[in-house]
């Protein structure tokens, strides 16, 4: 079995001997156990030294869960020579009651509505080679008073006071770079000027890569403001214009805008790449474009999808603010951001993001942390396990730890230890129970 102490050994400086204790017990207990992921089930499966009240006194623990992500992936999960992407998103838990703290509505992506929970922002360093994502700092979210105002359904709308045709008199243009920031771009901000503090230049990072949500002027000044380049989407009906070219070179101009560029009949000056697959022609597009709500031009690609049968016709806008990025790192990076989604799978999933029931504002927030830890320690896991047994997931994992429980339990009835021989048939035959793939011959006979 792999030894997960010595796995935490790089996180001695941040937390002490017995939270280390701890927290060892209880991943070997995660690992083998089944059933929903709780303080009580924990007890249950962590042996000797790890009761219900011991999982009490390590989950009302302060424990700087950020300072843990950045250790743990600087000493075991980070792969020099590699690009790292940083992306964001927030994952929302159903939860009931009353008492649990941040409890509030939030919208659910799964259920298309807004539902009773606690949401958490996530960021995480996404390798492009390996096409993976490290979760490496959670928030939870918390409505300020103004989003639960202007949230409300019942909140009433001010109307607009009507004012005359054109530019009022003695108005100046604003600049579109200073912008108000929403408590939601603020939150986010705080977090990667801590995470950049943290990292050092240890990787350097160069794009901030968010879902369509934050394909807005606001989110890429935020992005600007954190020396970060911003991959997102535009809304499929955004009004781009070309940039506007004075014929005139002796006349002095003062347009910026011109013609708005029509989606169903995009300047092949702009395509650069263009395929059929299956009677579904892809078109891709690329060029700078602007928008009357941004500050900058964009670096804009357009993927528009042809049914070459029924002529149906759909497209998708990414954008950078990043100019001279091209059209292929903008496709291939704004695809990595949906790695992130896997890890709020398997800690729903695997690791009780969905399962804790705990109250009070440090229990949850160490709960929700050690969900997202174990995805990353599972991942390290899994690239030891996959040596002997390929294929293999976290289904996989958790029942070769379980089995070998299973055997530990046992071995401490027996009067004599078994041969060697009969022991290892013991092992892979117990170990193998409830997995998906097949064990190994040649490390695990069966």
């Amino acid at each position: 079995m792999f030894n997960i102490l010595s796995l935490l050994q790089c996180l001695l400086p941040q937390i002490n001997a017995t939270t280390m204790r701890q927290l060892n017990q209880i991943i070997l207990a995660m690992l083998a156990m089944s059933g929903r992921v709780t303080m009580l089930g924990i007890s249950r499966w962590a042996g000797i030294g790890g009761s219900y009240p011991s999982m009490l006194r390590f989950f009302h623990t302060v424990i700087p869960w950020a300072t843990l992500f950045w250790l743990f992936f600087r000493k075991h999960l980070f792969r020099a020579n590699e690009v790292y992407l940083l992306a964001g998103d927030e994952v929302v838990v159903s939860k009931s009651g009353k008492q649990t703290y941040g409890l509030d509505r939030f919208f659910s992506s799964l259920v298309s509505k807004p539902i009773l929970g606690l949401s958490f922002f996530t960021l995480s360093l996404v390798s492009v080679k390996q096409r993976h994502s490290f979760p490496i700092r959670i928030e939870q979210v918390i409505k300020s008073d103004v989003e639960k105002i202007s949230l409300s359904p019942t909140a009433k709308i001010k109307p607009q006071e009507k004012r005359k045709r054109g530019r009022p008199k003695g108005s100046k243009n604003k600049n579109k770079a200073e912008v108000i920031l929403t408590s939601e771009l603020l939150r986010i901000k705080k977090m990667i000027n801590e995470q950049v503090l943290l990292i050092a230049n240890f990787i350097p990072l160069t794009y901030l890569v968010l879902d369509g949500h934050f394909g807005n002027n606001n989110a890429l000044q935020m992005a600007r403001q954190v020396n970060l380049h911003i991959i997102s989407k535009l809304r499929h009906d955004s009004a781009l214009y070309i940039p506007y070219q004075n014929p005139d070179p002796n006349r002095r101009s003062r347009r910026k805008y011109g013609n708005k560029l029509d989606y169903c009949n995009i300047p092949d000056a702009y395509l650069y790449k263009s395929s059929i697959e299956e009677d579904i022609k892809t078109d891709i597009y690329q060029t700078t474009l602007l928008h009357k709500e941004f500050a900058q031009a964009l670096n804009i690609v357009i993927l528009v999808k042809t049914n070459l049968k029924t002529n149906a016709r759909s497209h998708v806008i990414l954008f950078s603010s990043d100019l001279k990025l091209s059209y292929e790192k903008i496709i291939d990076y704004y695809k990595l951001r949906f790695q992130i989604e896997f890890n709020f799978r398997d800690a729903k999933q695997f690791w009780g993001l969905e399962d804790f029931m705990n109250l009070s504002q440090t229990a949850v927030t160490n709960a929700a942390n050690l969900a997202f830890f174990m995805v990353n320690l599972s991942h390290h896991l899994l690239a030891d396990f996959r040596q002997y047994n390929p294929g293999s997931g976290i289904i996989d994992l958790k029942a070769h730890y379980r089995g070998f429980r299973y055997v530990h339990e046992i071995l401490k009835m027996l009067p004599e230890t078994p041969e060697p021989i009969l022991l290892n048939q013991i092992f892979a035959k117990l170990t193998s129970l409830g997995r998906i793939h097949n064990v190994s011959r040649g490390v695990e006979p069966s």
